[in-house]
């Protein structure tokens, strides 16, 4: 693996390729520094470090780990990639039930340059509208315990915050069309993943404060504990990459077809049908909607709401078994939109296809969708333990929510797909400059 890293620098294509996306990731972390005009920074980490302790901190949590921390400190990447996610989310979703849209998507690279487009309208009217709705919840004294977070409130700082977000979201969002067009990987993803890693020496120091080496005295957890922790966390890291990975092959065979003097079909291969379709798409899904009645019960003063809000946070046995039901409903419902299996039995059938065994036509679709519930519940089920299993860790192993989540959920899922999907990209061009990859034995297989 280490002279598959060493040989990367030797092929001039791909190091100008490993350098660009270097030197575009350090950019967008320096942006996430670059505080926003009219903004008291002192006063909003003071905020920050109270709402962390309530109900309302856990979609600014999400919201600040999909930013890299940018949006705690209120940068001018504050919004980070999030409206960008969610125009690509709502666009991929109407793709499937709108036609016109359907049938744009099948226009090949012309069809995907005008969704792209749609998208990028989608990012910004998302970013104007959430940026807005910012301003005007900072510019609120009442809901931050007196805490005074703009300096000089009115429609003067609403319309510098609108246009500084925003266009720190659309730079974003054009560094990552310049990694995928010049770099290495999926620039979006990198971008994402990169905010998650930032977060890693801030937990390794909140680990290093509980062991206190070197007091007794002060220590909060024990050594053997931290070798439990690294063990779990390469199981956890094996397990995210075996179900990434995973996929039923489902064996298809082209009939023999002769065209004048030339034949045509005779060939054998397969349908990959992923045990993990919906990815961290689902745990997104799920996380939205069971963090809004949390959200919405540290803004309305209503004693019977926020009591039984109170039960859909963090730490409560119905916040768990909510949680996970939902990202088994999202998986299974991102599959049956992303996966037709009556389009893939049509184009067998058009072209000659058949599955061994199973009569073409409507056979074949039932037994594509029978296959994939049947391997998508295996999916679901892993996806749900992965997100709830840094709650676990948290309440078993007493250490902060920081910690914990580099033991599952979002973070986890994002930062080890993203990494095979860099790295089979880098071995494909090792390959084909007739260096050898990262594997002796066969090779990557990467995200398709």
């Amino acid at each position: 693996m280490l002279n598959a890293f060493a040989n990367a620098f030797k092929i001039p294509d791909l190091k100008r390729r490993l350098l660009i996306t270097g030197i575009l990731l350090i950019v967008y972390r320096i942006g996430c520094y670059i505080p926003t005009p009219g903004i008291d920074a002192a006063t909003l980490a003071e905020f920050f470090n109270r709402i962390a302790k309530t109900q309302g901190g856990a979609l600014l949590g999400m919201m600040n780990m999909f930013s890299g921390g940018a949006m705690e400190r209120l940068t001018i990447f504050a919004l980070g990639i999030m409206p960008y996610i969610s125009s690509s989310i709502i666009l991929q979703l109407l793709t499937a039930v709108v036609p016109a849209l359907e049938k744009m998507a099948k226009e090949g690279r012309s069809g995907y340059e005008k969704i792209n487009q749609f998208t990028r309208y989608g990012t910004v009217l998302l970013s104007i509208v959430q940026s807005y709705f910012i301003a005007l919840w900072l510019e609120n004294p009442a809901r931050f315990e007196g805490l005074q977070i703009v300096l000089q409130p009115g429609w003067g700082f609403r319309i510098l915050t609108v246009l500084t977000l925003t266009t720190g979201t659309i730079f974003i969002m054009w560094l990552g069309e310049q990694i995928q067009e010049k770099g290495i990987g999926n620039g979006i993803s990198l971008i994402i993943t990169a905010g998650i890693i930032s977060r890693i020496p801030t937990a390794l120091n909140q680990l290093w404060v509980l062991l206190s080496p070197f007091s007794p005295a002060r220590r909060q957890i024990q050594p053997f504990t931290l070798i439990i922790m690294a063990g779990l966390l390469v199981f956890v890291v094996l397990a995210v990459i075996l179900i990434t990975q995973a996929q039923r092959k489902i064996p298809v065979q082209y009939a023999r077809r002769i065209v004048g003097r030339k034949i045509y079909g005779g060939q054998a291969t397969y349908i990959p049908m992923k045990v993990d379709t919906s990815g961290v798409i689902a745990i997104i899904f799920a996380q939205s909607i069971i963090l809004f009645p949390a959200t919405m019960a540290s803004f309305i003063p209503n004693p019977a709401f926020q009591k039984w809000a109170e039960n859909l946070v963090r730490g409560h046995l119905l916040y768990t078994v909510i949680y996970a039901l939902l990202i088994m409903f999202f998986c299974y419902f991102y599959t049956a939109i992303v996966f037709n299996p009556v389009d893939i039995s049509d184009n067998m059938k058009k072209y000659g296809g058949f599955i061994p065994g199973i009569r073409p036509g409507a056979s074949t679709a039932q037994y594509l969708d029978f296959i994939m519930t049947r391997i998508t519940l295996a999916g679901a089920l892993f996806i749900a333990f992965i997100a709830i299993f840094p709650d676990f860790i948290m309440a078993w192993l007493k250490v902060p929510y920081s910690v914990a989540s580099f033991f599952g959920g979002t973070g986890i899922l994002i930062i080890v797909g993203v990494m095979l999907d860099t790295i089979k990209q880098i071995e494909s061009h090792l390959v084909m400059h007739n260096y050898e990859g990262f594997m002796k034995t066969g090779r990557i297989k990467g995200r398709r």
